[in-house]
């Protein structure tokens, strides 16, 4: 099964946090925890790391929301989407201050929900935040990471670690993965994929075909074993093919 894309709440009302873990999972997601406190969100993440964090920004307790999020930036890299009710001019711009890829506001629909974590999923790779959010269309949204991929899979968003990628074949200005069990179509050309994927894992070795070289099973005269699948490879591709493969 494709891993979930998890999702640490961070909410002081139990019955909305009880809430949004339950529209996670109908959307597809998994919640990696509910926390009432940001000093229990901090005890957390010190020996877990989410893939997006859902933050109040008003929490009981000496930290709120935002602290939390300023906090949290000092060791890790890990997405922030706000909850917001009525927030004043100043707490606003506090938030904003910290980098929040969304914002969802009080009362929030299960579709604002969605869109908010799909939205932050479109920006990851990019490295962008709030700044940039009206300028990105969510469809067919696709995003890598250093160590994962984020794809649609069955209208839904799942991650997919780069280690358990096999190949990626090009299909116009779409791409291709497939894993040992599993393909997966992303919005993103072969080119695109290229320059983001490991270079010490990954080669492209046709112009059609991108392989995980550590999935290598054997290589032929004019064609690689990935796994099961028998893949061409072009003839001035074979050097730096057997480089790569010698550093493994």
């Amino acid at each position: 099964m494709p891993n979930k894309i998890n999702i640490l709440i961070v909410e002081d009302n139990m019955l909305i946090g009880a809430k949004i873990s339950m529209l996670l999972n109908e959307l597809g997601y998994e919640a990696a925890g509910l926390m009432p406190r940001a000093e229990d969100a901090l005890t957390f993440l010190a020996d877990n790391t989410p893939d997006i964090l859902l933050l109040d920004i008003k929490l009981k307790g000496e930290m709120d929301g935002i602290q939390l999020a300023e906090a949290i930036s000092q060791d890790k890299e890990i997405p922030v989407i706000f909850l917001t009710s009525n927030t004043d001019e100043a707490t606003f711009n506090r938030a904003k201050a910290t980098k929040p890829y969304a914002f969802i506001s009080k009362p929030y629909k299960k579709l604002d929900l969605q869109r908010a974590i799909e939205l932050t999923i479109s920006m990851m790779d990019k490295g962008e935040t709030l700044s940039a959010a009206s300028t990105h269309d969510t469809k067919g949204i696709s995003a890598i990471l250093h160590d994962r991929i984020f794809v649609r899979y069955k209208d839904r968003m799942v991650k997919l670690f780069i280690k358990d990628i096999y190949y990626i074949e090009a299909e116009r200005n779409y791409s291709r993965i497939f894993t040992k069990d599993k393909e997966y179509l992303l919005a993103l050309t072969l080119k695109v994929i290229d320059e983001k994927l490991p270079k010490s894992n990954f080669l492209r070795v046709h112009r059609s075909f991108i392989i995980n070289l550590t999935h290598i099973e054997e290589v032929g005269d004019r064609s690689i074993m990935v796994g099961r699948q028998s893949l061409p490879y072009s003839a001035n591709q074979k050097e730096m093919l057997l480089t790569k493969m010698r550093m493994l």
